[in-house]
């Protein structure tokens, strides 16, 4: 009796909680700002991401897009990560005002869902290198009887590539494959509403709200979007993105480089302090890190090095300023060529540039005045600050003996007789004092 009641007790219970809806995977729809210049930091952040959200189930990863541009090498590996997603991804330029340039147009075409919100534009997707513009055929010819040169070949190059890489993209997403060859060769851009009307993008929505309604329901390949009532979470970048993103900036990596060198040479001078050698040495592993993130030019890069090497030439070997100049010259001039990339979001600026070369010359001109300097200054130590040192000898002492000087005793001759208790060494043989007369010696 008491099993049948407590049975039919829990049954309604058990049948209750079945019917409540649980959290089930694929409850959630992620938000990931991609914003600023897309580097090293912005594709690990995405790929990290994509990994996540295929773990969870999530119904749908928002991008949510507002960059100038970037790197082409962190570009394609974000777009093979959302090729190779089984989440789909939505690519939504927002918020008002915002860009899908250059970059941010090829990651766009890869998006399962690509829209933007009003008042946005994308497009501009020529490499950086290459300036949309045609050169006159040269005299002595028609244009097309004209060998391509090197420089105009190498662009045919880079060009086709991108146009055959954005057409790839267009082609399996469904999308306007003319605009996108002509955003390549020309530099073309859109805003939001002809880039719907010409079908570079699948839709416009004024905020996210509205864009998860018009989704809601739409194929992607053999399911559809059932996002209605479904959380939406942003994903907030960690301390690792960030401090990548802060890292990943050319000019902090210069600095880094610098406040590494400065703190080294500064522990050589005065060894034992421990702090500069510290923070040198981490700074500069953390410079030489970004550096390795970052497309860099070989040429450049040794300059620099060059460079270096030649100041802590100057600083331990001072050439009266020659291995200096030429270091701060060859410094000044691998800073100029580091940069293996014309994105301007990811060159050095010029004035930070000019200031760390003024500052290693000044460093230099302080070191050489400090070499001179000593150059000028009497020996205080050594074997030669005892000549003209006054000793006590003892009566006993004929032809040597032993005498103190110091506070130490030393072996101790003369090449006369003492007539007094004082004499003055005159010269060191080995570890013996050669001594004089004082009286004799003052005389004469």
């Amino acid at each position: 009796m008491k099993l049948g009641r407590l049975l039919a007790l829990l049954i309604p219970i058990a049948l209750l909680l079945l019917a409540q809806p649980r959290s089930s995977p694929g409850a959630q729809v992620w938000v990931l700002p991609i914003q600023g210049v897309i580097g090293p930091a912005t594709s690990e952040l995405l790929l990290n991401t994509l990994e996540d959200a295929s773990r969870a189930q999530v119904a749908l990863l928002v991008l949510a897009v507002d960059t100038p541009g970037g790197l082409d090498t962190a570009m394609r590996e974000m777009i093979q990560g959302i090729l190779a997603s089984p989440v789909p991804v939505a690519g939504y330029v927002s918020p008002p005002g915002a860009r899908a340039a250059s970059a941010g147009t090829y990651l766009l075409y890869a998006c399962h869902i690509a829209a933007m919100a009003p008042a946005t534009n994308l497009g501009a997707a020529t490499p950086v290198a290459l300036s949309p513009t045609s050169s006159p055929a040269p005299p002595g010819g028609p244009k097309e009887q004209q060998a391509p040169s090197n420089e105009q070949s190498m662009r045919n190059k880079v060009v086709n590539d991108a146009v055959a890489y954005i057409r790839g993209l267009a082609e399996l997403r469904g999308r306007n494959l003319e605009w996108a060859e002509k955003a390549v060769r020309e530099g073309a851009s859109l805003p939001a509403a002809e880039a719907a009307k010409l079908g570079v993008i699948d839709l416009v929505a004024e905020d996210l709200t509205r864009l998860l309604s018009a989704l809601e329901g739409r194929r992607i390949g053999e399911h559809s979007l059932t996002l209605k009532g479904l959380e939406v979470v942003i994903i907030e970048p960690g301390w690792r993105h960030r401090l990548l993103q802060v890292l990943t900036n050319p000019n902090v990596a210069l600095l880094l480089l610098m406040l590494g060198f400065y703190g080294l040479v500064l522990e050589f001078y005065s060894p034992g302090v421990g702090l500069p050698a510290i923070v040198g040495g981490i700074s500069l592993l953390l410079g030489l890190y970004a550096l390795n993130l970052l497309p860099i030019n070989l040429a450049g890069a040794a300059l620099m090095l060059l460079g270096l090497a030649l100041m802590i030439t100057e600083a331990f070997l001072p050439s009266f300023g020659l291995f200096g100049i030429g270091g701060v010259v060859a410094f000044l001039a691998g800073a100029l060529l580091l940069m293996d990339t014309d994105v301007p979001e990811l060159q050095l600026a010029l004035p930070l540039v000019s200031a760390v070369a003024v500052a290693s010359a000044l460093f230099t001109v302080l070191v050489l005045r400090m070499a001179l300097k000593s150059r000028r200054q009497s020996v205080v130590t050594g074997i030669q600050t005892l000549i003209g040192k006054s000793v006590t000898v003892d009566d006993r002492l004929a032809s040597q003996g032993m005498v103190e000087l110091g506070g130490e005793l030393w072996q101790a001759r003369s090449d006369g007789k003492l007539h007094g208790t004082q004499a003055i060494v005159v010269a060191v043989e080995g570890l013996t004092l050669v001594l004089a007369d004082k009286e004799t010696n003052h005389d004469g």
